[in-house]
C-alpha cells in the first residue's frame, strides 16, 4: 500500500503561533512566518503525495495569518480537527483517525523540507517498520509508520524536551519495531533557527516572509 501524508498543524493565529519568535519580531510577524512555513510544507507534501493527503489541524483559520491562502492550499486534503488533551495525545489520535495503512507524518516547523526527502522517508517503510527523523533541538521532524496504531507509543513521550527524539526512538523499539532514521533537520523555534532555515530554502514563502519580518525589525 502506498504511504499517505499526515501534517499535524496549528492555525497561525497572532499571539498563539511561534510566540518565541514573536517576542523578538512581534506576534503578527511571527504568525505570518508560521503561515508561510505551513504553506511551504503543504506544497512539498502535495508534490510528493498526489493523493491521500491528511491534515490534523488545531485553531481557527479564520483568525489566522494567511488563513484564506491556507484554506485554498488545503483543498483536496482530508482535514480533521485535532482531539485529545495535550499534544502527545492529539498526535496519537491524529494517526489513529486516518485508519490503517502506512503513513508519513510531519509538522509545520521545517519549511526547508523537500518532496524528495519526504519520498525518501516513505521509501524506508519498504524495509523497516518505522522511520524517525531527528531534529537538531533533540526532538523529531518526521515519523513514518507502516501501521499508524504504533503511534500509541507517542502518548507516553513528553513533547518539546531535549530528549524527545531519543525517548521516541526508544519507545518505538521497545514496541518491537525495526526503526530506521532519516536525516536530521532544524526546526524553526528561535530567531537563529529562522535565519538558518531561510538560508537553506531561500526561494520559498518562508524565506521571503522571514526577510520581510527581519528587515522591519532592524529598520
Amino acid at each position: 500500500m502506498t504511504p499517505r501524508i499526515l501534517v499535524v498543524a496549528k492555525a497561525p493565529v497572532p499571539g498563539l503561533a511561534k510566540t518565541r519568535l514573536g517576542d523578538r519580531i512581534g506576534m503578527p510577524a511571527a504568525a505570518e512566518v508560521a503561515a508561510t512555513a505551513l504553506l511551504d510544507t503543504l506544497a512539498q507534501c502535495e508534490i510528493a503525495f498526489a493523493d491521500d493527503r491528511h491534515v490534523a489541524m488545531t485553531g481557527d483559520l479564520s483568525q489566522a495569518a494567511r488563513g484564506d491562502e491556507i484554506e485554498a492550499a488545503l483543498r483536496g486534503w482530508d482535514v480533521r480537527e485535532q482531539r485529545g488533551d495535550g499534544f502527545a495525545e492529539r498526535l496519537t489520535h491524529a494517526h489513529a483517525d486516518i485508519g490503517p495503512g502506512p503513513v508519513v507524518q510531519i509538522g509545520m516547523d521545517t519549511p526547508q523540507v523537500t518532496a524528495a526527502l519526504l519520498l525518501e522517508t516513505a521509501s524506508g517503510l519498504c524495509d523497516h517498520d518505522a522511520v524517525l527523523g531527528p531534529a537538531e533541538d533533540g526532538g523529531w521532524w518526521v515519523l513514518a509508520l507502516r501501521d499508524p496504531a504504533d503511534a500509541e507509543v507517542l502518548r507516553a513521550v513528553p513533547p518539546s524536551t531535549p530528549d524527545t527524539g531519543a525517548v521516541t526512538l526508544a519507545a518505538l523499539r521497545e514496541r518491537g519495531l525495526d526503526v530506521a532514521t532519516a536525516i536530521t533537520l532544524r526546526d524553526v523555534d528561535e530567531v537563529e533557527d529562522a535565519v538558518a532555515v531561510a538560508a537553506l530554502a531561500p526561494d520559498g514563502r518562508f524565506a521571503a516572509a522571514w526577510r520581510a519580518a527581519h528587515e522591519a525589525v532592524v529598520r
